[in-house]
């Protein structure tokens, strides 16, 4: 029988949660969004929320509720392979490609580029870089219980932080809502609901979200319904948290244009918003925490991706692929903030349609009996419009013409597809396809997947 758990139980698991999601680098995407969205800055951060907020919950209630092991298993119900190849694209998106360079090069962002001659940028970022990554990866050869205590200590410390910054912004402004720019002109709502992709937090939710459950657990709640209903409560817990400060650092980020003007990430908007309110003290406060909370996340990150490329390519060894992964960030940082953030697009647009429809099809499984061919027909209806999503935006990325083949799908596409110009070209016969093999998997027999994956 499940014990159950207090509302402080919860309220505990919930802020662990909080502290997974929150990392130093999911502040300047709010920021950045509150300058782009101006006046439209509500209904930008609403649709930013249901991807940076909604999806990361959905994506850890995923997991319990398919009884999968880990992500590799959940995504092996379409094929073993594709679990291979899904599941290692996600952990190399959430690590050594992305979002581990990303946490140096936010550091540098905040803390160290504020004070050095934009000539010297380059070469401070090369040094900053290069001492970052080295301290990453002598703990990552022997994570200890230090880097989880530092860990939970900077994590309020970051809330209580921005929560001071906040209030500031709150009772005297920088100045008001400016005109919305680019793509919030038109269509803020969705911009803003693309633009949370950048957290990758619904990616990480499907790799992590095996930690929560395994809290959960630790509780004495052990039945699969004590379990789901457990890490909701739990998760609506982190989702408010989230929630209020994304919202803030929208709405700072939206009235400080007028005194930072525009900035190209929301770096510099936090460490110059941070020197307007509090001057050259706030700054370093704000760049030391930051860079320490980036740091012990480049810790998580790097142990994890090592733990499991370890685990599937066991002839490498564990301190092997640290080395590898430090080394690699260390390179991809260098590229600077902007362009890591740039060059992450394409691939998230790529990523993250496939992350969804496996959410959605963890929750529907019992209805389609766990059909294999559902997962499989849906997947793949998916893969067909989220690759041409991927590739269309790389070559907007990069500034090139489309092939002329590319041009075709993607001409098609528009003229065919409900919502393909907002991004969302891959929902509507996804939906479809699950639907029509649904049916189909409830009146006739057909491979199936177990519910429960074996031990």
């Amino acid at each position: 029988m499940d014990k159950k758990l207090s509302f402080q139980s919860h309220v505990v698991i919930g802020l662990m949660l909080f502290a997974l999601f929150f990392g130093a680098g999911n502040l300047i995407f709010p920021a950045q969004l509150g300058q782009q969205a101006g006046s439209t800055v509500w209904i930008a951060t609403l649709g930013f929320l249901m991807t940076g907020v909604g999806l990361p919950l959905l994506g850890i209630l995923a997991i319990g509720y398919s009884k999968s092991r880990d992500l590799q298993d959940l995504s092996s119900r379409v094929h073993p392979i594709y679990g291979i190849i899904f599941t290692s694209l996600l952990y190399l998106t959430i690590g050594p490609f992305f979002a581990l360079p990303r946490t140096g090069a936010v550091s540098f962002e905040v803390g160290i580029a504020p004070f050095v001659n934009e000539g010297s940028i380059g070469t401070a970022l090369l040094v900053f870089s290069i001492i970052f990554f080295a301290i990453a990866l002598v703990l990552s050869l022997n994570p200890s219980r230090m880097v989880n205590s530092i860990g939970k200590f900077l994590s309020p410390a970051i809330v209580v932080t921005i929560g001071v910054l906040l209030v500031a912004a709150l009772f005297a402004p920088m100045g008001g809502f400016g005109e919305p720019q680019g793509n919030y002109v038109e269509s803020s709502f969705l911009t803003g609901f693309l633009e949370g992709y950048n957290t990758m937090d619904a990616l990480a939710s499907l790799v992590f979200g095996i930690i929560v459950i395994s809290a959960v657990r630790s509780m004495g709640v052990t039945s699969p319904k004590g379990v789901l209903r457990a890490t909701l409560k739990s998760g609506l817990v982190a989702a408010f948290l989230l929630a209020v400060v994304y919202a803030g650092i929208a709405y700072l980020g939206a009235t400080s244009t007028g005194v930072l003007g525009f900035m190209d990430n929301g770096g510099p908007v936090l460490s110059g918003a941070s020197a307007h309110y509090f001057g050259t003290f706030g700054s370093l406060l704000l760049a030391v925490i930051i860079t320490l909370a980036c740091l012990t996340t480049a810790v998580g990150l790097i142990v994890a991706n090592a733990e499991f490329f370890h685990k599937l390519i066991p002839s490498i060894g564990y301190k092997t692929f640290v080395a590898i992964f430090a080394i690699f960030s260390l390179v991809v940082t260098n590229a600077g903030l902007s362009n890591i953030i740039t060059y992450s697009i394409p691939v998230l647009m790529f990523l993250y349609p496939l992350a969804i429809v496996m959410i959605i099809l963890a929750f529907a499984s019992p209805l389609f009996k766990h059909a294999r061919f559902v997962y499989v027909s849906v997947t793949v209806v998916t893969f067909l419009i989220a690759i041409i999503d991927g590739l269309k935006t790389l070559t907007g990325s990069l500034e090139v013409a489309n092939p002329a083949p590319l041009q075709g799908i993607i001409d098609f596409y528009t003229a065919y597809l409900p919502l393909y110009e907002a991004g969302l070209g891959w929902l509507l016969p996804a939906l479809i396809v699950l639907i029509i093999t649904g049916v189909i998997a409830q009146t006739k027999k057909t491979a199936h997947v177990p519910a429960v994956s074996k031990s």
